[in-house]
């Protein structure tokens, strides 16, 4: 009985790696790539064009997350009452619609109202993948799945940035500048895709078509056992109590600091790149940009895939949050000293791969204390006021580069937030709020003692 057991459960989780995370983490590559852009549009050509300055080009970058913070709570709590597939689906095509419109902005003004819209479509996009995925895979099996689908992430830079620069290198197709080619060029998979998952997605393992029934009881079982274990031991956390949680509102804090430095990288590292030309005598075409922009990331991704797995392997601990954290917050100021193009690109790739090694592994925390709808508002109000820093760290960034006339106080800035994560989250740890990760192998309810990896 127990080795069936584990042959049902490694074909269930199996079969959720290869059917459902490829796609959720499609929608992710999609969602990243249009929200960060504008990052590639801003040194080539639209800040010429619409006459932005570095603060202007922050606010416009950061602006986003106004729109996203304010429906990001609501449209989570929507997404659970409605189920993850229309509304995965529904958010997807909306801000597909909203990207295409960058296609003819004119000016300043306009980028602004159109990054604000284009953050309140998006909103809950994020967070309900995050839930989503939660749902359909118990806790030992967490960490690697959301590490899976957290590869978009960085991957959407290897491979966007690039294709940024063949778009923007189209100038003239349609009779549009480079820049504009681009914004068209990443809006229409998020419309096709968006129709796509529709169609595609399942709500809960009971109504997926590509499992066994063998299957669907397994893993419908075990998360419903699951469920009823966490809801028992946190019988006080519910929707309305989450915004009175202390450990939400810590994790809250450990998220700030992580997405200050992923979106002051995402949205200035084209521009610092463009940069070299005036400080090392450089000369890049617009590809070739991309294709530096792309080099941090590609590492980030292996560093992410890797350090997840470890914490699959021995359970989350700590130091598979704080560790990384701590080395970004050291490594990012060292950028602006390291003296060369390539010296700068290796120390930012250190940083990079840093947040990304973190990320997922943070993602396993509030499921250790929230269930049901709790989790849907917990996970919304801890990366709500995440993109607080989404906001932060593109405004800040431009408005201290216009004062100070360079990036060395906007990095140590970002350096300071990521220390501070990794101290809250030894601090969260060491007051007993959150329990340590615990390796698979020791989780197993029937005593098989081996899940293999998906």
């Amino acid at each position: 009985m127990d080795t069936t057991q584990s042959v049902v459960e490694k074909s269930a989780i199996r079969k959720v790696a290869v059917r459902l995370v490829p796609f959720v983490a499609l929608m992710f590559f999609i969602n990243y790539l249009d929200r960060t852009a504008i990052s590639f549009a801003g040194p080539n050509g639209m800040n010429t064009d619409l006459a932005l300055s570095a603060a202007q080009f922050g606010f416009a970058s950061g602006v986003f997350f106004i729109g996203y913070i304010l429906l990001e709570v609501p449209s989570n709590l929507a997404l659970h009452k409605f189920g993850a597939r229309r509304w995965l689906a529904r958010i997807m095509v909306s801000w597909g619609i909203v990207s295409l419109l960058f296609t003819w902005v004119g000016n300043v003004e306009q980028l602004y109202i159109l990054r604000f819209i284009l953050g309140v479509a998006e909103a809950g996009f994020f967070p309900g993948a995050i839930l989503f995925l939660s749902l359909w895979v118990p806790s030992r099996h967490r960490s690697k799945i959301l590490a899976l689908f957290y590869l978009a992430q960085p991957l959407t830079t290897v491979i966007g940035a690039p294709l940024a620069g063949l778009l923007i290198q189209q100038h003239g197709l349609f009779g549009l500048e480079g820049w504009r080619v681009m914004f068209f060029g990443v809006a229409i998979p998020a419309i096709i895709v968006g129709i796509v998952a529709w169609f595609y997605l399942a709500d809960s393992p009971s109504k997926a078509k590509w499992l066994t029934q063998e299957e669907k009881t397994w893993l419908t079982g075990a998360l419903e056992k699951e469920k009823k274990e966490t809801a028992a031991s946190n019988k006080h956390v519910s929707v309305r109590t989450v915004f009175g949680n202390g450990r939400v509102w810590m994790l809250s804090a450990i998220y700030f600091g992580f997405i200050y430095g992923l979106y002051a990288l995402g949205f200035f590292l084209p521009t610092i790149i463009a940069g070299f030309e005036g400080i090392y005598g450089t000369k890049f075409d617009v590809l070739q940009k991309g294709l530096i922009t792309a080099i941090p990331y590609l590492p980030a991704a292996f560093a992410l895939y890797f350090w997840s797995k470890d914490a699959t392997k021995r359970g989350v601990k700590t130091w598979h949050i704080a560790l990384p954290a701590l080395i970004g917050g050291l490594s990012i100021p060292l950028a602006l000293f390291a003296g060369s193009p390539a010296a700068t690109i290796a120390v930012i790739t250190i940083t990079a791969m840093s947040i990304f090694a973190a990320l997922p592994n943070f993602w396993t925390v509030p499921t250790q204390f929230l269930t049901g709808a709790a989790a849907a508002a917990g996970i919304a109000l801890i990366n709500t006021i995440g993109n607080l820093a989404g906001f932060s760290a593109g405004y800040v960034t431009g408005w201290l580069k216009d004062l100070t006339g360079g990036y060395t106080v906007p990095m140590f800035v970002v350096g300071g937030f990521m220390l501070l994560s990794s101290i809250l989250m030894v601090v969260l740890s060491r007051s007993g709020k959150v329990s340590e990760g615990i390796p698979a192998e020791a989780l197993d309810p029937q005593g098989a003692g081996h899940h293999s990896e998906p």
